[in-house]
């Protein structure tokens, strides 16, 4: 059965990395000991290392271990034994070619739908959807496939973004550009507001936190979802 967290970002506005959802991480990761933890989206090009540091620190504080996918000479062999997986958030391009490249995108959906705890925050968040093609990043490296995990029926924008009617920025919204995705694909797309997760817990996908998502379906109006909604059957 499928347990995972899929968070739209890891920091929420005047908190530590994490510090939002270490209860809930208590809880999700309550019979893990060591934690896998997948750096390779590397946020502001930070080293595998450091990230995994900064991951370390977060877990300490409720007790729980993390290790690096990136110190295993074979990533796919140490996926299959994880007791738990955190994917970071970074750069969705970079971070998709890395698991392509080191065959890990499959031995993580493998994992996953055999149970084994997940943890997703913004670009480990965007992979868990159909495809990353509804990331916000700049394509900084070309990766072999835009196909992602597939672990949820639609795809993510993680970190979605209301317009500012008082802003004289004359440029897309947020809203905009999933509108321009919708013209050509046909998978509904889940914006998920800062500080907003999914609870997957087998065939239910839970919306969590305090605020609404924004679900674009294709021929139809953008609408607001509220949290404790189940998303599993929006395809």
């Amino acid at each position: 059965m499928k347990n995972m967290i899929i968070a739209s970002t890891s920091t929420v506005f005047g908190s530590s990395y994490l510090d939002y959802l270490l209860e809930e991480l208590q809880s999700h990761f309550s019979t893990v000991k060591t934690i896998l933890f997948v750096p390779y989206a590397r946020p502001g090009g930070i080293t595998h290392d450091d990230y995994t540091e900064k991951a370390k620190e977060a877990f300490a504080k409720i007790n729980i271990n993390i290790v690096g996918l990136h110190t295993f000479k074979t990533p796919s062999e140490a996926i299959t034994k994880a007791e738990a997986i955190f994917v970071g958030g970074g750069n969705t391009f970079v971070l998709v070619s890395q698991l392509y490249k080191v065959g890990a995108m499959q031995a993580i959906t493998h994992a996953v739908n055999n149970g084994t705890p997940y943890l997703g925050t913004s670009a480990g968040s965007n992979i868990c959807g159909l495809t990353m093609n509804t990331t916000n990043d700049m394509p900084i490296v070309y990766p072999p496939s835009f196909k992602t995990l597939g672990l949820v029926p639609f795809n993510i924008n993680p970190h979605y973004l209301d317009p500012d009617n008082g802003s004289k920025h004359m440029g897309e919204t947020r809203e905009t550009r999933i509108k321009e995705f919708m013209c050509y694909n046909t998978q509904p797309v889940v914006g998920l507001r800062e500080g907003s997760w999914l609870d997957v817990k087998g065939d239910h996908i839970i919306l969590k936190g305090t605020l609404s998502a924004r679900i674009f379906k294709h021929s139809l109006a953008p609408y607001e979802l509220e949290p404790g909604n189940d998303l599993n059957k929006l395809n």
